[in-house]
This record gives C-alpha cells, structure tokens and sequence, in this order.
C-alpha cells in the first residue's frame, strides 16, 4: 500500500506545525520538515523538542533563509525531499504541501487512490506555449539572471534586470532541456524523486540555470519530471485544490467550506485560515479517519467564479461565504510608523527593510503615488484605499506572504491607526518625534494650503506657532489614545537611547536596532 512522505516548508506557529504533523504521521505516513532559517530558532527548537519521539518525522539537514521568487525555496525542498529519502525507505510517493495545507480526504483513501494510479502529479505545461502565466515577465525570467528578491530587494531587483536588458547580456536555456511551468505543489513516485536527486548531482549546468531564474518553485520540478518520466506516466495536474482570486490572491478557506472541500478531485486543499479552527479540527480528524466514500462533484471553481460575479453586482447570496476582509488576521503584525516629516520615515522603513528583512510600504493613505502591487484596482486611488482600508492591508499581507508589516502614516492619521488598532491583529505604533524648524513650518502651511509664496511676513508670524501648536497636538493625541503598543524615537535623543525603543517596536535584537536608528541622515532635511 502507498505510504506518503509529505515534504513540508514552514516559517510560522510552530505549534500548528506539530498540530499538522501530528495528523499526518498518526495513520503511518511521514513528514520531512524544513523550517526557514529565518524564523526564531526558539520555535524550530520547539517543533524539534516535541516532534522528537515520531520516529515517522525527519528534519531537512540543513535549514536556510527562504524567500519568494528564489532558488532557496526550491533548494529548501531539496534538502527536505533528500533527508525523506534517507529516513524513509518505505515512502513510496512524496508529496509537497505548506503550513496552509490540510487533506480534505482520509488516509485510507489517499493511499487507495495512489496505489490504483502509478503516476506523477505535477502540473507542467510548456512555458512558451502555454498561458500559465496571464501577466507580468515570461521569457525575462529564464533569459535574464536574478539574483536579488523582487520583493525585499526591488530597487535591485529590477536595477540587475534593466542593466541586462540595455547591455543585451541574455543566456541560452540548455539545449535538451524543455522548460515546463505549473503550481508548486505536486505528489511524486519514489522512483521519480530517486531521478531527481541523482539528475541534480549529474546536471551543474542545469542547476546553475534554475538558481538564478525568477520563482523557480514553477519551474524546476515541473521541468525535470517532464524531462526524466514518460509522458504516460504523468498527470498535468495537482492533488491540492487551490483557488486564486481576480487580484491574483490564494482564496482561504473557513469554516463552512468543509462540505465543499470535500466534494473536490483531491487529496487535499490550500489555503486553510489559521482561525478556522472548527475546520482544521474536522479535518484533521477526517484524515485519520476510515472513511473512504467521497462523492465527487469538483464545482468548486466555478461555483467561487459565479459567486465572486454576483458579488460584484451586490446580489452575493450570502454576506460572506467563500472570504472575510473584515479582519487582517489574529496572528499578523502591522508596525505602524507615525512620522510627520515624511522624508524622515522613508528613511527609516529603508533601514528597516535592509536590517530587519520586513516588508515596508511608505505613505499609502496619504500619497496616491506610493508604488503598490496590483490588488485589482483596489489600490488604485486614495478614496479606495481608504474605503477598503482592511482589504487593502490583508492583500498586502498576502501579497508579501508575510505575517508582519511595516507602513508609514502622518501623524494626522488617528482614526486610521485606531482602526488598525481596534482589529484583531496586532498593530504597534513608533511615533517619530522630529524637530520643526520655522523654515519647516512656513513650508508645511504652504503645502496644506494654509499660506501661499506671498504671503506677508506679519500674517506669517501669526500662523507659525499656530501651526506649530497644531502639530503638538496631534503628537498628543496619539500618545494619550492609549495604544497597547506604543513606542517613540525622538531627533534630539542619541542613537542608543533610540535603539530601546526600536528593538521593542520591531522586536529585533538591540545590535539591530542600534544598527537601524544609526541611519546615516535621518533626520536632515
């Protein structure tokens, strides 16, 4: 009978981790767990401390630093599929799942349908032909090398990519290599990963191809299974059941989506919300269990399609059945620097995003052109952002496939932070505290509109300690809001008095915090 070794990448709530292998392992199956070593080493400790006595669980050898749109994320699965062929000789299928994952279907059936299939499931079309990829780069993934993050490095990222393009410094795709691109998550045959592994030592030169094209999570195993299996022996398709939104988002999945799920042609579905707890509970025990009748209806996509149309006319038959936009999350983050002088907070997300690795966004609530991904037009104009405030927020989050956030707001911005506040997700304030000179001042009323070029020097007078006033004001108000988590740096302080509180804002060591508020020029203006 087939025994599944599931290959699972992870980087958050080790708990729900230990929760995931724990289902997995408890009707015989196993797990190869690489945990990116990016996250605490207290919570990897914690997964290893309680997951040490399931002789059923292994751990990749080596841990790394993965990122979205890498080779580390593919290299990372290597190293775990690698350390669950050694573990688990009697693994006769593997099969790529994520945190978010759960089966929607019982062992007993799983291992019945696997054994009455030999096939390959990996999703793998032709890259040039085919219309997996709807928008955005294509042939520039493959004939151009990446070597920063889109996402973390995007001034790098897209500097590297234009330098190559003006200079003409494209590369050849190996000549007996037919590049093939489909979703990440794919079940295979021992035999097929045993040619894998050995095809990886032979292969340096195909190796140092896929290391530096973009999201390479699409391509590679869905290009050498193509290239190693008989076409026969493979199934263009995934066992997980996973939807996209029209802005290009996973869809996640609730609690009253269990009837639903269920009624998918797969093993198991993606993305699973952390706070659908009845749901995870369900189907945690739904995996263990002995059922094995499953009429299949497979309506899924379409009925979301549907569904999804009605909504945009507002006859939605319900108020909120396939997603909520309600809520950011329980266990995200939003770090919320509040700075007047804008030019002093981008400064420091920079910092931020360079030392700590988070994700920033600067004035989105208050300048139209901050640069945003593509959410659908939702993005599109400050009215939208601030009406779908939240939305906006969660596809964000999504976006950078982040639990925590860094974004700036003027300090005008209170009812917007006590929104933020008031949710369910976490959210911390850092007030920068800067000093406002009377050049700065003048500048600032005649920016908002209070004073103009010409206006005489005796009004001016009046209106500067007015305006100076107004400012204290809103820094008191946001002090005295009474936000659980509230921090302040302030101009005139030295770095290591500043450093305490960014430590504790951003919670990261007091080297990198130190490293942060000594920013070269942060306050000048």
């Amino acid at each position: 009978m087939a025994k599944i070794a599931f290959i699972l990448l992870c980087h958050k709530n080790p708990e729900a981790i230990i929760q995931q292998a724990e289902q997995l392992t408890a009707v015989g199956d196993y797990i190869s767990i690489h945990f990116d070593a990016s996250a605490p080493q207290a919570a990897y400790d914690l997964i290893v401390q309680e997951l040490s006595d399931n002789p059923n669980v292994t751990f990749a050898k080596k841990r790394i630093k993965c990122g979205w749109g890498e080779w580390s994320l593919v290299q990372a699965s290597l190293y775990a599929i690698e350390a669950a062929v050694d573990a688990f000789p009697r693994a006769t299928h593997f099969y790529m799942v994520s945190g978010d994952c759960m089966a929607v279907k019982s062992a007993k059936y799983a291992h019945r349908f696997l054994d009455s299939h030999d096939k390959d499931y990996v999703e793998s079309f032709d890259f040039f032909e085919s219309d997996w990829i709807k928008t955005g780069m294509k042939e520039e993934r493959l004939i151009y090398r990446h070597w920063f993050n889109e996402r973390t490095h995007k001034r790098l990222f897209y500097w590297s990519f234009w330098a190559q393009r003006r200079f003409g410094l494209t590369r050849k795709i190996p000549e007996d290599i037919q590049v093939q691109i489909g979703s990440q998550w794919w079940c295979l045959r021992r035999r097929t990963i045993e040619w894998i592994i050995d095809f990886t030592r032979q292969r340096k030169d195909v190796m140092k191809f896929f290391s530096t094209t973009w999201i390479p999570d699409e391509t590679f195993f869905q290009t050498l299974v193509r290239h190693l299996v008989p076409e026969k022996e493979i199934d263009t398709r995934t066992l997980t059941f996973l939807m996209f939104t029209d802005y290009g988002m996973p869809v996640t999945f609730y609690n009253d989506h269990y009837d639903m799920l269920l009624a998918q042609d797969s093993l198991f579905a993606r993305k699973i919300s952390p706070e659908a707890t009845e749901l995870r509970k369900r189907l945690g025990r739904l995996y263990a269990s002995e059922r094995s009748d499953f009429p299949i209806s497979n309506e899924g996509r379409n009925l979301f399609k549907f569904l999804t149309g009605r909504g945009r006319e507002g006859r939605r038959y319900a108020p909120r059945f396939w997603e909520s936009e309600a809520s950011l999350g329980r266990d995200r983050e939003l770090l919320i620097v509040a700075c007047k002088k804008w030019h002093v907070a981008k400064r420091l997300i920079a910092s931020i995003e360079q030392h700590a690795n988070i994700p920033v966004t600067a004035y989105l609530f208050n300048e139209e052109s901050t640069p945003l991904p593509d959410l659908g037009g939702i993005q599109a104009t400050l009215g939208k952002r601030h009406r779908h405030r939240r939305a906006l927020m969660r596809m964000l989050f999504d976006y950078h496939e982040t639990d925590r956030m860094v974004v700036c707001m003027d300090t005008a911005n209170l009812d917007l932070m006590q929104d933020f506040a008031n949710d369910r997700s976490i959210t911390k304030i850092l007030e920068i505290q800067c000093n406002f000179s009377d050049d700065y001042i003048r500048g600032h009323a005649q920016r908002v509109g209070l004073m103009g070029e010409e206006t005489d020097s005796e009004t001016t007078a009046r209106l500067i300690p007015t305006v100076r006033n107004d400012l204290a004001h809103e820094s008191d108000r946001i002090r005295d809001s009474g936000f659980e988590s509230y921090n302040r740096i302030i101009e005139t302080l030295p770095p290591e008095e500043n450093a305490t509180a960014l430590a504790s804002f951003l919670t990261v060591s007091e080297d990198t915090a130190r490293q942060i508020a000594q920013t070269p020029h942060l306050f000048v203006d």
